[in-house]
């Protein structure tokens, strides 16, 4: 089943004519069509996974983006409220033609658990196009992957979004970013969530400081008795941190890859029986 089809211009139209448009009421604002979809698609919950696969060498790297702005904005334990609800949904994607031998296969024949956002671009490219046979482009077997592929869906039940693009330019690519924003705001209203702040970044980058500090205290630790050399287990207790002996284990081993960083690792019977020292 195709969800929503809708169509990106060309430059002509201009930037303020587009925005204005993301601006509208819901019927008429296309990014509220899509955050609308995504509900659909998704039961309100996120129950299904986005696959996001744009048909253009130029946009191979443009799924990187959704499945940053929407896990990182729409992944939430909590709403509005303070209630648990773990909303969020999960990102892929790659180039169209490139995974119609991969994960393509699991999606036509395996779980349905996931709705498909298809990305086409009608110009191939401003300079005529190379025939690989008699009147046939290599823009006519990409086009043709993306109908066929979609065919192929539709015939098992699968749901898709096509987002399609006159051509691929800095102000279409602009406007596909924009869009995408403002789905995602649309989208967190909709389901009650704040889409602007992220406490699992903050938590991420709370946890990344307490190893940095951890590094410290084994560098001061070390440098007490240069030369002698400790297990992995006695540098835990020596910095008051026996539950964190797998961490400082880990630590230990990347210093020790380092040479720069001065600290020399002696092999034992097991990885934990390793001993290190402050060269």
């Amino acid at each position: 089943m195709n969800l929503l089809l809708i169509g990106i211009g060309g430059s002509a139209l201009g930037p303020q004519f587009v925005f204005r448009a993301l601006g509208q009421p819901g019927k008429d604002n296309p990014a509220a069509q899509l955050a609308l979809a995504w509900v659909f698609a998704g039961n309100g919950k996120g129950t299904k996974n986005m696959v996001v696969i744009p048909y253009k060498d130029r946009l191979e790297l443009f799924s990187k983006y959704p499945q940053q702005l929407l896990m990182e904005s729409l992944g939430k334990e909590k709403d509005l409220e303070g209630k648990t609800v773990r909303q969020g949904i999960s990102v892929f994607g790659n180039k169209g033609y490139a995974d119609q031998h991969s994960y393509i296969q699991q999606l036509i024949d395996v779980l349905d658990n996931y709705f498909l956002i298809f990305i086409e671009v009608l110009q191939d490219r401003q300079a005529p196009s190379m025939e690989v046979e008699p009147n046939t482009t290599s823009g006519d077997y990409l086009i043709g992957f993306l109908p066929g592929t979609r065919q192929a869906l539709f015939e098992k039940d699968r749901e898709s979004l096509t987002l399609t693009l006159r051509n691929v330019t800095p102000f279409s690519v602009g406007v596909l970013i924009a869009l995408f924003d403002r789905a995602v705001g649309f989208y967190a209203s909709l389901i009650n969530i704040n889409a602007y702040n992220q406490p699992g970044v903050e938590a991420g980058k709370k946890a990344a400081s307490a190893v940095i500090n951890l590094e410290l205290e084994i560098f001061q630790f070390l440098s007490k008795d240069k030369g002698a050399a400790y297990t992995v287990e006695r540098i835990s207790e020596g910095i008051h941190k026996p539950d964190e002996i797998e961490t400082v284990f880990k630590i230990c081993e990347r210093l020790s890859a380092n040479p720069s960083r001065g600290i020399q690792k002696k092999t034992g019977k097991n990885p934990f029986d390793a001993i290190y020292q402050q060269a």
